[in-house]
């Protein structure tokens, strides 16, 4: 008559606001990513304004930036999508008295190592835009800096 009786024992209520935290830090993590998309796509229109103001010939294209910002933004809402998701996942997990596996650490890492790439293509870019902007005022005689009548030279 001794049945094997399996007990269950609902997680502690640390547990649901120890998830609770790490959501809401995957929430403000992919807030930054899009408010950071948001800066780096407008940061190629700021570039041609002061190009407008400048007055320069030739205003090369800054259309990359526009990529890298809207890849952040992606980014930003896949990051929100999949915590919340997770968030979900760990609620029914600690629910049913399951131990809730630690999956945030794969998350974790795939968003730093997307970042790092990013961060790494974006510095490429300004090295390659800023030495064209210079190749282009030494050939032209210009000097990078003029502003209301004041000629700043570099040399």
């Amino acid at each position: 008559m001794d049945a094997p009786t399996q007990i269950t024992h609902r997680a502690d209520l640390r547990d649901y606001l120890a998830a609770e935290r790490t959501f809401l830090a995957w929430i403000r993590t992919g807030l930054a990513l899009m408010g950071f998309g948001f800066v780096v796509a407008r940061f190629g229109l700021f570039l041609q304004q002061l190009r407008f103001v400048d007055q320069a010939p030739a205003a090369p294209s800054y259309g990359v930036s526009l990529w890298f910002g809207t890849a952040l933004i992606a980014v930003g809402v896949v990051v929100n999508l999949s915590s919340a998701w997770r968030h979900i996942r760990m609620l029914r997990e600690l629910d049913q008295g399951k131990l809730a596996d630690s999956g945030s650490l794969n998350q974790a890492a795939a968003t730093a190592v997307f970042l790092a790439l990013v961060g790494l293509a974006m510095a490429i870019y300004l090295v390659s835009v800023r030495g064209s902007a210079n190749f282009q005022s030494e050939g032209g005689r210009r000097k990078p800096w003029r502003r209301q009548g004041w000629e700043l030279s570099t040399n």
